[in-house]
């Protein structure tokens, strides 16, 4: 059953909270920026890949979308494990596992010399994000208090167009330094070996117990339920999550992600292609034009988010949608520099709001099965959409060119209306 959490309108300005919840929220923040700046480095690099494995348009989407298939078998089985091991600052650890695939695939890629090897290595670089992500999201919801997920989750959520920014700067300076596209995959990955030591040092017993007495003592809802219950089964662990399936809010939230997944991924994927191939320019400048969507993106997952707290999540995603839209359509007007810049900052304004809001969407809904429900939707949504959408849309690229490419995202952000009218708002506004 979708549980409605009643939240005071009245209540404006940066919500409060424990000093250790903020500095787990700064260590998901810096996870949630490596997975974004991996997943850009494969997109970013497309030319360079292309031409030395000699690719067409869709073999290139084919190699993209192999590290989904590892998303997919990652967020499930990563997402199933983490419920099980435990939540609050048990959940570190299943979250530390996840970190170190996704680094040491990362690493690897840089010496792999066959295209049969990089495959390989996307799947596993897939395997360890997309656990990641969901034990992320449902480790910052358990450090937060439940009147202010939505914020938590979208400030959290910021370190994706901050990495979409961050990232293709990055990566066009180590071309520019080592002219060689093979050391990129060599060193950004080991951002993650700081953010690993210092999420052990903060998720710890003691910890999380200082930060739920704070929340109860300020007289707001604790993120979990602290009554004592015997630890389930893997199995009871498992059926538990799958009972998620069975929630229509749960059923929904898989179908709207997968929608904007696929605009999201459309779009992203063959950016830097339609920036040197149909405007005329370098890598290096498409790079790090490619990521001008980071600049704003913050605002857009900050205030979508608290503003999902105080108005509620299915108007929120409305509005999104409505910019989603126009973003799409403004892409088939980027024929320069200048007009690239103004519509990708557009485009950061909305690019990754609806994912922490459909993440808080579905935590209000399933609390008792957070990872593996977001496990599901991430495995579920953003596996299939991941592995479908870049093949797909390197066929259309090449068949019919990317004006016909951004109609068939709009037409798919058409369609995520469908299921956002049907589902059931969980937050209920009181004076």
């Amino acid at each position: 059953m979708e549980k409605s959490i009643e939240v005071k309108t009245k209540r404006k300005g940066l919500p409060k909270a424990h000093p250790i919840s903020w500095w787990m929220l700064v260590v998901t923040t810096m996870a949630i920026l490596m997975n974004s700046i991996d997943r850009l480095i494969l997109p970013t690099l497309m030319p360079a890949i292309m031409e030395e494995f000699n690719l067409t348009t869709i073999e290139a989407g084919f190699l993209n979308s192999l590290s989904f298939i590892g998303t997919f078998l990652g967020a499930l089985i990563l997402g199933f494990f983490s419920d099980y091991i435990g939540s609050g600052y048990k959940r570190c650890y299943s979250w530390v596992i996840a970190v170190a695939i996704e680094i040491g695939a990362g690493v690897a890629t840089a010496f792999c010399k066959t295209l049969g090897a990089f495959q390989a290595l996307r799947i596993v670089m897939g395997f360890g994000s997309g656990g990641s992500e969901p034990i992320n999201v449902a480790l910052i919801g358990e450090w937060w208090q439940k009147e202010n997920r939505g914020f938590a989750i979208g400030l959290h959520h910021t370190g994706f167009p901050l990495g979409q920014f961050v990232g293709p700067v990055l990566i066009g300076g180590v071309i520019a330094l080592t002219a060689s596209w093979r050391d990129v995959f060599l060193f950004i990955p080991l951002l993650g070996v700081p953010i690993i030591i210092i999420q052990l040092i903060i998720a710890t017993p003691k910890k999380q117990k200082k930060v739920y007495d704070w929340i109860k003592d300020n007289g707001m809802t604790v993120p979990i339920d602290e009554t004592p219950v015997a630890k389930p089964t893997f199995k009871e662990t498992l059926f538990s999550g799958l009972n998620c399936l069975k929630n229509r809010n749960c059923l929904l939230a898989i179908i709207l992600f997968f929608g904007f997944i696929w605009a999201e991924m459309g779009i992203a994927t063959f950016l830097t292609v339609h920036l040197t191939q149909e405007v005329g320019l370098d890598l290096a400048t498409a790079a790090v034009i490619s990521g001008a969507s980071g600049l704003t993106g913050w605002i857009g997952q900050i205030f979508w988010g608290h503003y999902s707290d105080m108005k509620g999540r299915k108007i929120c995603l409305g509005v999104i949608i409505v910019g989603w839209i126009a973003a799409a359509i403004a892409c088939n007007f980027i024929v320069s520099v200048a007009t690239g810049w103004i519509i990708l900052v557009g485009w950061g304004l909305f690019r990754n709001s609806p994912f922490p809001v459909i993440y808080a969407f579905l935590i209000d809904s399933a609390p008792k099965a957070a990872a593996s429900g977001m496990g599901l939707m991430i495995g579920i949504a953003l596996g299939s959409a991941g592995f479908l959408v870049a093949p797909i849309a390197g066929w259309i690229i090449a068949d019919f060119g990317f004006t016909t490419h951004y109609m068939v995202i709009t037409a798919a952000l058409l369609l995520s209306c469908i299921p956002l009218f049907l589902m059931k708002e969980t937050v209920k506004q009181v004076a």
